[in-house]
């Protein structure tokens, strides 16, 4: 397709209108989504995806070429996914400069686009700052400043685990240690940090950078996703042999990581010994708190979540300072920690089966009643915390 100069640089004031508007607004991500008869965009605020514009669908090949200019990647390339990344420079003095990865993806009308646009600043790096309680606090603590184990933190994708990662390195980073990291991709650069990103097209996966790891004498590894048996298992040996393991795995819920591990076929005598403690996240929206209004809750609601009658509660109402009656997100927590009780059901229960079940009553707290203590105490609504817990 031929585009003459005035047509490209309409194209490329759009997309910059586009990427502006989608940082004044805070979102973490833009996609690009092309159908018949329009081209839509939509931003990921707080966690949700939003429409942001719908325009002609002869511009989703347009914006295509642009962004993949901007990330180095082949243009002519449209039937195969490819991944890039480029820097946002802003002429606006309020906003930084912003490092953005690129995600194409072919689909029926054409080629679908995310972008990704990554604030280290807005990377929470205090540990007090995550939405612990001072309980969680102490325990989150206490065992990242053990000598050697493995310590994970769970969710979905988007759940912030990578925060929580991030924080307990920032905490743990001393000149005394030897810190290394495994991540894809590298979402933030830490000063006294080892940092390795992953690249499966020269096969350079967790499992590899792990054995290179254990030959370079570390301290504390901080591995970005367990996805398989040998990066598990890997995990687990460095571990048993005095290094302290950071690392995240998808599961629903603490208990369920146990689950999880040992049907990937980690020994149940080995989990049992390294495994120091889960903890499960997720992120939930905020209230406005220039416009959230107190809600009247039916009597069953009070008693279905075990909530005091006289307890006030708040709703999201909407304002020109938030995005639907939400701003900003918190995360919750579930924390099991690994006692001598809990290394004896996985031992007993080495095939998975009912482990769940027996651990979930160990739990400090569970996620939703985590979630319902933010409702109480007026930083979220019941309506959120529905959304996001099942």
């Amino acid at each position: 397709m031929s585009i003459n100069v005035g047509e490209n640089d309409s194209i490329i004031r759009q997309l910059d209108q586009i990427l502006n508007d989608a940082i004044s607004k805070r979102a973490s991500d833009i996609h690009f989504e092309p159908y018949r008869e329009y081209y839509r965009v939509r931003f990921r605020i707080d966690g949700l995806l939003h429409e942001f514009n719908k325009l002609g669908s002869n511009l989703g090949q347009r914006f295509s070429s642009r962004l993949k200019i901007m990330a180095n990647l082949d243009i002519a390339e449209k039937r195969l996914p490819q991944d890039g990344r480029f820097t946002l420079k802003l002429n606006n003095q309020q906003y930084r400069d912003r490092d953005c990865r690129l995600s194409t993806c072919p689909t029926q009308f054409g080629e679908k686009l995310v972008v990704r646009i990554l604030d280290p600043i807005n990377i929470v790096l205090n540990a007090e700052d995550l939405g612990f309680n001072k309980k969680e606090l102490k325990i989150f603590c206490k065992h990242i400043h053990l000598p050697q184990g493995l310590i994970l933190v769970t969710g979905p994708t988007g759940s912030g685990k990578t925060s929580t990662l991030y924080a307990a390195i920032n905490i743990l980073n001393q000149y005394t240690k030897n810190i290394s990291t495994a991540e894809d991709p590298i979402e933030i650069n830490l000063n006294g940090i080892n940092q390795v990103e992953i690249n499966h097209k020269i096969g350079l996966d967790f499992a590899m950078v792990l054995r290179a790891f254990l030959r370079q004498d570390p301290d504390i590894v901080m591995i970005g996703e367990i996805r398989d048996r040998e990066t598990a298992e890997i995990a687990v040996k460095a571990a048993h042999t005095g290094h302290l393991v950071l690392a995240t795995l998808h599961t629903n819920s603490a208990p369920a990581t146990l689950t999880r591990l040992l049907n990937m076929g980690t020994p149940a005598f080995n989990l049992a010994s390294a495994l120091k403690l889960v903890i499960a996240q997720r992120l939930i929206r905020k209230l406005c708190p220039d416009c959230k209004e107190v809600q009247a809750i039916p009597p069953e609601v009070l008693i279905e979540n075990k909530l005091e009658k006289n307890i006030k509660i708040f709703a999201p109402k909407g304002c020109k300072h938030c995005n639907e009656g939400y701003h900003g997100r918190i995360a919750i927590f579930e924390m099991l920690e690994v006692t001598p009780i809990v290394s004896n059901l996985t031992m007993k229960y080495h095939n998975g089966g009912e482990i769940e079940k027996h651990l979930e009553p160990l739990c400090h707290c569970t996620l939703r009643t985590a979630a319902l203590n933010k409702v109480c105490e007026g930083i979220t609504s019941l309506e959120e915390i529905n959304r996001v817990i099942i």
